[in-house]
């Protein structure tokens, strides 16, 4: 028996294990740009956060509107007026 079959078993089992660290190292190098990004993202400026807010709760206020109604509330004119 040569070293032939114990090299090709090692580099069987090598194989994974230096593509999985190749992988990692490539999450891992993208992971500060991820975080900058992250930091520039609209939810990080108060103003907008708030225009936001307002945005769901009209949203939502239109919603319990159609909800409480029997009228098909799609079929009104563009601007919503009660």
């Amino acid at each position: 028996m040569g070293a032939g079959p114990w090299v090709r078993a090692l580099a069987r089992g090598a194989a994974p294990v230096g593509l999985g660290l190749l992988l990692w190292a490539a999450i891992g190098a993208g992971e500060e740009q991820r975080q900058e990004t992250l930091k520039a993202l609209p939810e990080g400026n108060p103003e907008l956060l708030a225009q936001r807010r307002l945005h769901n709760e009209l949203i939502m206020a239109a919603l319990r509107e159609a909800a409480e109604t029997d009228e098909n509330v799609a079929r009104r004119p563009v601007p919503w007026r009660k």
